[in-house]
């Protein structure tokens, strides 16, 4: 006698359950959100941290400030309005009181002037501006070099990768201001001599200090970019894509270029914005140090310098460039932490 089977189920199908289904039953099955890619993903989770869109908007205005309201300000960095000088803000001299009774139109002085009689909102202007280049270059020059030393470290590996690895520690020893100060003197007068032969009339304009900076930076401040991209790049070269790459026969320079650099890229921006407001301020207190642009073009930092002297009778000349270095450091540092939290893999939910 066969024993019953304790787990048996009888399933009864119908015809109808063998038709095809309909658009609503097939809706009804769509449980999975819209596909993004990369880049949507994080755009979307930047657009979330009220922050970080708070910091890109301070940002975009000081730009706009920067870059745009001097082309259509009335006064001019280097001109030196006689009669004007030390003015406080919105504050006018005795000449511009008899132009405006003689029935002329005179624009104010916002910020007031200088001992100079420099328009002093123009001044400061000009300063973010050129404090804005400097570190957007200086970045620049950072992440070519960073990138790229750190990724030939870590794809060959090896005796580069020793080699590389030891100068980055040796870098990393020495003092950067004291090179910036022998830089400074060793190549003021090549660079005088140099600034005299066509086309590079520019160099006259910049001064031989901030030459000097965008040296050191090359020279110097690509270690921390370079360790970055060489740890990116160890964990990205061990995967099937690059080993097919190399089967093909795709040369050193397309696969760091095409398929690692490219895979890194998120990360690579990361590392960039931040690295901003650091070049910043390194070229902020260098010129807060006299050490910075030539005269008469005005920096953030040369101008704070200037109105140490006159601080106690004059303290709006030290507000003016302090706020906004310290607006356009604080802001680019949390835009940057918007960005590493929306495009850092690990902190995806």
């Amino acid at each position: 006698m066969k024993e019953p089977n304790a787990m048996s189920f009888h399933v009864k199908y119908k015809p109808e359950d063998f038709m095809p289904a309909n658009e609503e039953e097939k809706q009804s099955q769509v449980i999975m959100r819209e596909s993004v890619g990369f880049w949507q993903d994080g755009f979307r989770r930047l657009r979330k941290n009220k922050v970080a869109m708070v910091s890109l908007f301070v940002i975009i205005v000081i730009m706009i400030f920067s870059f745009i309201v001097p082309a259509f300000y009335p006064y001019d960095y280097k001109t030196q309005i006689k009669g004007s000088e030390n003015l406080h803000p919105m504050q006018y001299s005795e000449k511009e009181i008899e132009r405006m009774d003689a029935g002329e139109k005179v624009f104010p002085h916002v910020l007031g002037t200088d001992k100079m009689g420099r328009d002093y909102a123009i001044r400061v202007m000009m300063g973010s501006r050129i404090s804005l280049l400097v570190g957007l270059i200086a970045t620049a020059i950072i992440f070519v070099i960073g990138s790229l030393i750190g990724s030939i470290s870590a794809f060959f590996g090896g005796w580069v990768d020793l080699i590389i690895m030891r100068i980055v520690d040796i870098i990393y020893t020495i003092p950067d201001f004291l090179l910036i100060v022998l830089l400074s003197f060793a190549l003021k007068d090549p660079l005088a001599k140099l600034a005299q032969l066509p086309g590079f009339g520019w160099m006259q304009i910049v001064g031989s200090n901030l030459i000097s900076i965008f040296i050191v930076f090359a020279l110097l401040y690509w270690v921390g970019m370079a360790r970055m991209v060489r740890s990116q790049i160890l964990t990205l070269k061990e995967n099937d894509y690059v080993m097919a790459a190399k089967a093909l026969g795709a040369k050193d320079g397309r696969i760091i270029k095409k398929h690692l650099l490219t895979n890194c890229i998120g990360t690579l921006i990361v590392t960039t914005t931040l690295q901003i407001p650091s070049s910043i301020f390194t070229e902020s207190y260098l010129s807060f140090l006299g050490m910075g642009v030539a005269v008469p073009l005005p920096s953030l930092g040369s101008l704070a310098s200037d109105a140490i002297n006159g601080m106690i009778t004059f303290p709006y000349l030290l507000f003016a460039p302090c706020l906004l270095i310290s607006l356009i450091i604080l802001s680019f540092n949390l835009f940057g932490d918007g960005l590493r939290d929306a495009f850092d893999p690990k902190l995806k939910n």
